[in-house]
């Protein structure tokens, strides 16, 4: 008798500490949300994806041109990128529409420019 409620002790002790750990991860894994490779050249973005969850979301920059670009988006930009350099913003961003665009003089008229959807 002493044994199997033990046993019973020790299961719900279990089960306990899973239920626990089961929502801290979920959040974790939820906060790192979508990541999107951009590629800047002359006068473009290559995006790996138009389109992501909405919340935190990652652009990895990299200037794949010949001159210094930039990426701006929801309120956020890059750095200034001389040809081969890359860095990476975090925005949140809310359901919506959100333009995107090089902020180098000229470079936006020329088609550096889009829209990114978070759903």
């Amino acid at each position: 008798m002493l044994k199997g409620k033990l046993s019973l002790s020790l299961a719900l002790a279990v089960l306990v500490a899973l239920l626990a750990v089961v929502p801290a991860f979920a959040r974790s894994h939820a906060a790192t949300g979508a990541t999107v490779t951009v590629k800047a050249s002359e006068f473009k973005f290559a995006l790996s994806t138009k389109t992501a969850k909405h919340g935190v979301i990652t652009f990895k920059v990299t200037n794949k041109g010949h001159v210094e670009h930039d990426f701006k988006i929801g309120g956020k930009k890059t750095p200034m990128l001389k040809p081969g350099k890359s860095a990476t913003l975090k925005v949140t961003l809310k359901k919506g529409k959100f333009k995107y665009l090089c902020t180098v003089p000229g470079h936006a008229v020329a088609g550096m420019k889009g829209t990114f959807k978070a759903s």
